[in-house]
């Protein structure tokens, strides 16, 4: 080989040496440089959330960037039995459409009465109310509001304004500054008649505030908009009134029932309705929808669902007839399910597994029995409740107690060998941490804070944090460094949860 021909292959190999090393080396700056780009580029674009001192649950993945041997465990509500029958003449067996109210020490319940020979959008249609002290003992007031039956001796807060009253879902308006006859407002109708407006000073006296719908169902496919509990509420994180109402879809042949939103400055006067999405989910039949703000943290709108399965059967018409059940509704079976949204048109589906199963007992199989109330409430110091409609189209139709933990739908769950889940970056406001967790006698959870680049920050490790063992609703996290978290209000960090046999529930800053 002539000296030309090795001073060329020379010089190939120094040059592609040199290259080697020098990708090698930039190669590992951009993995060491890459969480600061990462955090700098979040950081520039504002998606970098500011938790302030709102608590935070794990309904969805909002906060979760990744898990090591945790998951999230979906928490069914325990069945605390009936409360209340439908057993009154204006009630009847197809009662439903139930909203409970929580003002105060006092409960408030309004559901659909349905007399014998009545029919949907029936001038029979009434809507009546029970009240609370503790949301478990119900009585149902002698009002004396309306005649219905031949008496004026009933619990009617609502009669004559079909088909209003098929339907009728109040809140309680927590706007700042509303009017004192327009505290609880409501909406009812069908698509004939469009969602109609009522306004109420004390969630008993109510009057149609205007004489036009608010919602019309122009544009709307024609297939029974409306014919569903359509709910609204006011919305202290989007300083807005929003709607969740019933709409249809066809998806690959089939007519789906679904949910479309609408919002509003001032209840009269609402946007274009956008239907919700639920992700990358098999589509279902969703009845009613349920959608109302976690009263914890009102930034997230938690919605217990009908889950509807049409010609589902599980009775046979022997079975129904023992059981009394109408001849229309036994050849489908309905459950709930749980669904939570962080405003705009997206419902998170995190669980596509029912949240609760119908019980035991054919009766509690029949077509849209199990339907939830609007609502969940907190009726003990460490217990909320959620109601479900049970036996219905039967003569044994009443009203279902559960309950459930307070922050309890979803946990991330470790098992006894353990395991981790780390935060997005966020931001946060307060100078303590507060878990709201379980673990077993043998569990454990401890808390890092890390920096953006998932750094421990000095003083706040893994090692230095003290081992959180217990079964608590607001546990202190703390640290053996004793710094306080007021030096990194604001700052861009990270948290990693280290657990063993345990359940983290929420999470708040305060």
């Amino acid at each position: 080989m002539n000296f030309e021909l090795k001073s060329t292959y020379l010089n190939r190999y120094l040059i592609t040496y040199f290259n080697s090393y020098l990708n090698t080396y930039l190669f590992l700056a951009f993995f060491l440089l890459l969480p600061i780009f990462a955090a700098a580029q979040e950081k520039s674009a504002g998606q970098i959330p500011y938790l302030g001192n709102r608590l935070e649950l794990f309904v969805d993945s909002f906060l979760i960037d990744h898990m090591e041997g945790t998951s999230l465990v979906l928490h069914h509500p325990v069945d605390e039995g009936p409360v209340m029958s439908f057993d009154r003449p204006w009630e009847g067996a197809f009662c439903a459409y139930v909203t409970v109210i929580r003002e105060d020490t006092l409960f408030r319940l309004y559901y659909r009465g349905m007399p014998k020979g009545s029919s949907d959008g029936s001038p029979m249609e009434v809507t009546c109310y029970a009240e609370s002290q503790d949301g478990i003992h119900w009585t149902k007031p002698d009002l004396g509001l309306f005649e219905v039956d031949g008496t004026r001796h009933n619990n009617v807060v609502l009669a004559h304004a079909a088909p209003v009253t098929h339907n009728f879902s109040p809140f309680l308006d927590t706007r700042r500054g509303v009017p004192a006859g327009e505290r609880y407002k409501a909406l009812g109708g069908l698509a004939e008649s469009g969602l109609i407006a009522y306004v109420s000073p004390d969630g008993i006296h109510w009057k149609r505030w205007r004489e036009k719908p608010v919602i019309t169902s122009v544009g709307l496919a024609k297939h029974n908009p409306f014919d569903s509990q359509n709910v609204s509420f006011w919305s202290v994180a989007e300083q807005k009134y929003i709607c969740y109402f019933r709409t249809w879809t066809r998806e690959n042949g089939v007519n789906y029932r679904t949910v479309s939103r609408t919002v509003s400055d001032d209840f009269l006067h609402w946007s274009k309705p956008v239907e919700m999405s639920f992700g990358n989910t098999p589509r279902e039949q969703l009845y009613t929808n349920q959608t109302a703000p976690y009263y914890r943290a009102p930034h997230i709108y938690i919605s217990v669902a009908a889950r509807f399965m049409p010609h589902r059967q599980v009775l046979t018409e022997e079975q129904a007839r023992a059981l009394r059940v109408n001849p229309k509704y036994f050849r489908d079976c309905s459950d709930a399910v749980l669904m939570s949204s962080r405003g705009g048109n997206r419902y998170y589906r995190t669980f596509m597994e029912g949240y609760v199963r119908p019980g035991i007992g054919l009766q509690n199989w029949v077509s849209r029995s199990n339907y939830p109330a609007l609502n969940i409430v907190q009726t003990g110091p460490t217990e909320m409740s959620l109601y479900l409609n049970e036996d219905y189209a039967q003569p044994t139709a009443h009203l279902h107690r559960y309950s459930l933990r307070i922050d309890g739908f979803v946990s991330v769950n470790a098992p006894y060998q353990g395991g981790s889940l780390t935060t997005k970056p966020l931001r946060f406001g307060g100078d303590t941490l507060f878990l709201n967790f379980s673990t077993s006698a043998a569990g454990s959870v401890r808390v890092e804070i890390q920096d953006a680049g998932g750094r421990p920050l000095p003083g706040f490790s893994l090692q230095e944090c003290r081992e959180i063992i217990g079964n608590e609703i607001a546990k202190p996290v703390t640290w053996i460094s004793g710094k306080n978290l007021a030096t990194l209000k604001g700052k861009t960090v990270r948290l990693r949860f280290v657990m063993k046999d345990a359940d983290l529930y929420s999470i708040r800053f305060k």
